[in-house]
Protein backbone atom coordinates (compact mmCIF):
# COMPACT_ATOMS: atom_id res chain seq x y z
CA UNK A 1 0.00 0.00 0.00
CA UNK A 2 1.00 3.66 -0.95
CA UNK A 3 1.03 5.97 1.63
CA UNK A 4 1.21 9.81 1.51
CA UNK A 5 3.50 11.06 3.88
CA UNK A 6 2.27 14.31 4.00
CA UNK A 7 -1.63 13.57 4.20
CA UNK A 8 -1.38 14.47 8.12
CA UNK A 9 0.28 17.88 7.62
CA UNK A 10 -2.12 19.24 5.66
CA UNK A 11 -5.21 17.54 7.04
CA UNK A 12 -4.11 19.67 10.07
CA UNK A 13 -3.37 22.13 7.99
CA UNK A 14 -6.85 22.07 6.88
CA UNK A 15 -8.44 22.27 10.25
CA UNK A 16 -6.38 24.76 12.09
CA UNK A 17 -5.81 27.05 9.03
CA UNK A 18 -8.98 26.83 7.10
CA UNK A 19 -11.92 25.25 8.55
CA UNK A 20 -11.43 27.24 11.52
CA UNK A 21 -11.19 30.21 10.07
CA UNK A 22 -14.70 30.08 8.97
CA UNK A 23 -14.50 28.36 5.19
CA UNK A 24 -17.08 25.43 5.49
CA UNK A 25 -17.34 24.29 1.41
CA UNK A 26 -16.89 20.43 1.90
CA UNK A 27 -15.02 20.38 -1.51
CA UNK A 28 -12.52 22.92 -1.08
CA UNK A 29 -11.80 21.30 2.68
CA UNK A 30 -11.46 17.88 1.14
CA UNK A 31 -9.49 18.89 -2.19
CA UNK A 32 -6.85 21.18 0.22
CA UNK A 33 -6.56 18.00 2.42
CA UNK A 34 -5.63 16.05 -0.88
CA UNK A 35 -3.64 17.81 -3.77
CA UNK A 36 -0.15 18.01 -2.47
CA UNK A 37 0.74 21.33 -1.55
CA UNK A 38 4.38 20.40 -0.93
CA UNK A 39 4.81 19.53 -4.82
CA UNK A 40 4.11 23.33 -5.32
CA UNK A 41 6.90 24.58 -3.31
CA UNK A 42 10.52 25.29 -4.09
CA UNK A 43 12.36 22.98 -2.47
CA UNK A 44 14.42 25.72 -0.55
CA UNK A 45 11.12 26.48 1.14
CA UNK A 46 9.74 23.09 2.02
CA UNK A 47 9.87 23.81 5.37
CA UNK A 48 7.18 25.99 5.42
CA UNK A 49 4.66 24.12 3.05
CA UNK A 50 2.31 24.04 5.03
CA UNK A 51 2.66 27.10 6.87
CA UNK A 52 0.05 29.55 7.79
CA UNK A 53 1.45 32.33 5.32
CA UNK A 54 2.37 32.88 1.50
CA UNK A 55 6.25 30.85 0.01
CA UNK A 56 8.02 32.63 -2.12
CA UNK A 57 8.50 31.30 -5.49
CA UNK A 58 10.99 31.70 -8.72
CA UNK A 59 10.49 35.30 -10.68
CA UNK A 60 9.47 37.06 -7.58
CA UNK A 61 6.46 35.54 -7.33
CA UNK A 62 4.96 33.37 -4.25
CA UNK A 63 2.18 30.80 -3.81
CA UNK A 64 -0.44 31.95 -1.99
CA UNK A 65 -0.85 31.43 1.84
CA UNK A 66 -3.47 28.17 2.35
CA UNK A 67 -6.12 29.97 3.89
CA UNK A 68 -6.05 32.52 1.26
CA UNK A 69 -6.52 29.79 -1.27
CA UNK A 70 -9.25 27.85 0.46
CA UNK A 71 -11.45 31.44 1.03
CA UNK A 72 -10.67 33.02 -2.39
CA UNK A 73 -11.84 28.79 -3.94
CA UNK A 74 -14.72 29.36 -1.64
CA UNK A 75 -15.86 32.80 -2.81
CA UNK A 76 -15.70 31.64 -6.55
CA UNK A 77 -18.19 29.23 -5.97
CA UNK A 78 -17.16 26.36 -9.14
CA UNK A 79 -19.50 24.28 -10.02
CA UNK A 80 -18.90 20.66 -11.96
CA UNK A 81 -19.90 22.20 -15.54
CA UNK A 82 -18.23 25.63 -15.23
CA UNK A 83 -15.59 26.89 -17.47
CA UNK A 84 -13.22 28.81 -15.56
CA UNK A 85 -10.42 31.33 -16.31
CA UNK A 86 -7.36 31.84 -14.20
CA UNK A 87 -4.91 35.19 -14.11
CA UNK A 88 -1.63 34.21 -12.84
CA UNK A 89 -0.78 30.47 -12.88
CA UNK A 90 2.09 30.29 -10.95
CA UNK A 91 3.48 27.30 -8.91
CA UNK A 92 0.26 26.10 -10.37
CA UNK A 93 -1.79 24.79 -7.27
CA UNK A 94 -4.90 26.84 -7.36
CA UNK A 95 -5.12 25.79 -10.94
CA UNK A 96 -5.18 21.86 -9.60
CA UNK A 97 -7.85 23.39 -7.38
CA UNK A 98 -9.65 24.86 -9.95
CA UNK A 99 -8.86 21.97 -12.00
CA UNK A 100 -10.88 19.37 -10.01
CA UNK A 101 -13.91 21.86 -9.63
CA UNK A 102 -14.63 22.57 -12.72
CA UNK A 103 -15.15 21.01 -16.54
CA UNK A 104 -12.13 22.93 -17.86
CA UNK A 105 -9.57 25.97 -16.42
CA UNK A 106 -7.51 28.20 -19.05
CA UNK A 107 -4.97 29.44 -16.90
CA UNK A 108 -2.64 32.86 -18.05
CA UNK A 109 0.57 33.56 -16.85
CA UNK A 110 2.97 36.31 -17.44
CA UNK A 111 6.56 34.47 -16.98
CA UNK A 112 7.05 31.35 -19.40
CA UNK A 113 9.39 29.54 -16.70
CA UNK A 114 6.52 29.82 -14.28
CA UNK A 115 3.92 28.28 -17.03
CA UNK A 116 6.24 25.51 -18.06
CA UNK A 117 7.34 24.31 -14.44
CA UNK A 118 3.29 24.49 -13.51
CA UNK A 119 2.41 22.34 -16.71
CA UNK A 120 4.90 19.51 -16.36
CA UNK A 121 3.97 19.58 -12.57
CA UNK A 122 0.11 19.62 -13.36
CA UNK A 123 0.30 16.82 -15.79
CA UNK A 124 2.17 14.21 -13.27
CA UNK A 125 -0.46 14.79 -11.25
CA UNK A 126 -2.81 13.50 -14.47
CA UNK A 127 -4.87 17.04 -14.36
CA UNK A 128 -5.47 17.57 -17.85
CA UNK A 129 -8.30 19.70 -17.99
CA UNK A 130 -6.06 22.93 -18.41
CA UNK A 131 -5.36 25.02 -20.94
CA UNK A 132 -2.36 27.30 -20.35
CA UNK A 133 -1.28 30.20 -21.78
CA UNK A 134 1.57 32.49 -21.65
CA UNK A 135 0.88 36.31 -22.21
CA UNK A 136 -0.83 39.27 -20.41
CA UNK A 137 -3.24 38.20 -17.52
CA UNK A 138 -5.13 41.52 -17.48
CA UNK A 139 -6.29 41.29 -21.01
CA UNK A 140 -7.83 37.88 -19.92
CA UNK A 141 -8.48 35.22 -22.82
CA UNK A 142 -10.80 36.98 -25.03
CA UNK A 143 -11.14 34.17 -28.00
CA UNK A 144 -12.11 31.65 -25.61
CA UNK A 145 -14.60 33.90 -23.24
CA UNK A 146 -17.36 34.18 -22.02
CA UNK A 147 -16.19 32.16 -18.94
CA UNK A 148 -18.04 31.18 -15.69
CA UNK A 149 -15.53 32.24 -13.57
CA UNK A 150 -12.66 33.90 -13.78
CA UNK A 151 -10.15 33.58 -10.61
CA UNK A 152 -7.55 36.50 -10.43
CA UNK A 153 -4.71 35.66 -8.10
CA UNK A 154 -2.48 39.07 -8.57
CA UNK A 155 -3.53 42.53 -7.22
CA UNK A 156 -4.62 45.23 -10.02
CA UNK A 157 -5.33 48.83 -8.69
CA UNK A 158 -8.98 48.28 -10.59
CA UNK A 159 -10.69 45.68 -12.18
CA UNK A 160 -9.57 45.25 -15.28
CA UNK A 161 -11.84 45.98 -18.19
CA UNK A 162 -11.09 43.60 -20.54
CA UNK A 163 -11.87 41.06 -17.51
CA UNK A 164 -15.13 42.04 -17.03
CA UNK A 165 -16.11 41.75 -20.26
CA UNK A 166 -15.28 38.13 -20.74
CA UNK A 167 -17.83 36.89 -17.77
CA UNK A 168 -20.40 34.81 -18.73
CA UNK A 169 -23.54 36.15 -17.61
CA UNK A 170 -24.17 35.08 -14.12
CA UNK A 171 -20.59 35.03 -13.82
CA UNK A 172 -18.68 35.45 -10.89
CA UNK A 173 -15.07 36.58 -10.59
CA UNK A 174 -12.80 37.31 -7.18
CA UNK A 175 -9.67 39.67 -7.59
CA UNK A 176 -7.73 41.62 -5.03
CA UNK A 177 -8.13 45.41 -5.84
CA UNK A 178 -5.72 48.46 -4.82
CA UNK A 179 -2.61 49.90 -4.42
CA UNK A 180 0.67 48.11 -3.80
CA UNK A 181 1.45 46.89 -0.52
CA UNK A 182 -2.58 46.58 0.21
CA UNK A 183 -5.45 45.71 -1.64
CA UNK A 184 -9.21 44.34 -0.93
CA UNK A 185 -10.35 41.03 -1.93
CA UNK A 186 -13.44 41.80 -4.28
CA UNK A 187 -16.19 39.58 -5.66
CA UNK A 188 -17.13 40.79 -9.14
CA UNK A 189 -20.48 39.49 -10.30
CA UNK A 190 -22.26 39.88 -13.94
CA UNK A 191 -26.16 39.95 -13.21
CA UNK A 192 -28.78 41.13 -16.20
CA UNK A 193 -25.95 42.69 -17.72
CA UNK A 194 -25.06 44.98 -14.37
CA UNK A 195 -21.87 44.67 -12.68
CA UNK A 196 -21.41 44.52 -9.01
CA UNK A 197 -18.77 44.39 -6.96
CA UNK A 198 -19.04 43.25 -3.19
CA UNK A 199 -15.39 43.86 -1.16
CA UNK A 200 -14.88 41.56 1.59
CA UNK A 201 -11.55 42.19 3.45
CA UNK A 202 -7.85 43.59 3.19
CA UNK A 203 -5.42 41.19 1.77
CA UNK A 204 -1.94 41.61 0.29
CA UNK A 205 -0.86 40.11 -3.33
CA UNK A 206 2.12 40.69 -5.70
CA UNK A 207 0.84 43.25 -8.97
CA UNK A 208 -0.70 42.06 -11.97
CA UNK A 209 1.63 43.51 -14.72
CA UNK A 210 0.12 43.89 -18.00
CA UNK A 211 -2.15 46.59 -20.05
CA UNK A 212 -4.91 46.72 -17.97
CA UNK A 213 -3.38 46.57 -14.58
CA UNK A 214 0.34 48.03 -12.97
CA UNK A 215 3.16 48.83 -15.63
CA UNK A 216 5.71 46.95 -13.72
Amino acid sequence: MVTDPCLEARQRMVEEQIRARGVVDERVLRLMAEIPRERFIPAAEQHGAFSDRAVPLECGQTVSQPFMVAVMTEYLDVEPEHRVLEIGTGSGYQTAILARLAREVYTVERLPLLRQQAQTLLDSLDIGNVVYRTGDGSLGWPEMAPFDRIMVTAAAPDVPKSLIEQLAEGGRMVIPVGQEGEQTLTIVQCSAGRIEETPRFLCRFVKLIGREAWSQ
